[in-house]
């Protein structure tokens, strides 16, 4: 065993790099003591187990990465939390938590209670579902929005790839050698600031 996870009185478990499981209810409390002892908060994930093929306690896991510069050790904490239960936000006491946990959000629906500003991050606010749940459907279909607005899978890449402008206009044609006279910004009187 790891001696920071037996010093923190955790669980390990067993994988490749030191990892501690940690109750929810006492999450906090380990994220303030490794702070304490000089730990930086790296990232924070969530994982889908729903489709896993070995049983796991719960459907899903977040996963904190904390890590210490001076004398290199990292450790993983790893929290089980079931469909629809939340976690408390480590904003409190990681500032860098706010952006992370705002992913995990977004991504897989897990809620971070006390989290100062919790949206959506990196799809758009009216998008249905999470995309890295397992129940997301993957399939090639129409990615659909509460107004009634939908992205068509072949318009969108055909913008990506430059095939068209798609629904990235301009942008995507000019990628694949597309000629356009686009007037560069004008800089305001003086120039930055």
């Amino acid at each position: 065993m790891d001696p920071l996870i037996a010093q923190l009185g955790l669980m390990a478990e067993d994988a490749a790099e030191p990892t501690a499981v940690v109750g929810a209810e006492q999450l906090e409390s380990v994220a303030a003591r490794l702070k304490q002892a000089g730990f930086m908060l790296m990232d924070v994930v969530g994982v889908d187990y729903g489709a896993y093929v070995e049983p796991r306690p719960q459907r899903f896991g977040v996963l904190y990465n904390v890590y210490h510069p001076y004398d290199h050790r990292r450790l993983f904490l790893r929290v089980w939390v079931r469909d629809g239960e939340g976690l408390p936000s480590l904003f409190p006491v990681w500032k860098s938590a706010n952006y992370l946990e705002r992913e995990v959000y977004d991504l897989m629906g897990i809620v971070f209670e006390g989290h100062p500003d919790l949206r959506k991050v990196l799809t758009p606010d009216d998008l249905e579902g999470h995309p890295l749940r397992k129940d997301f459907p993957l399939e090639e279909v129409h990615t659909l929005f509460r107004d009634g607005r939908f992205i068509d899978p072949p318009t969108f890449r055909a913008g990506m790839t430059g095939q068209s402008a798609g629904l990235t206009g301009w942008r995507g044609s000019l990628r694949k050698g597309g000629k356009r006279d686009i007037e560069p910004p004008v800089m305001p009187q003086g120039g930055p600031k």
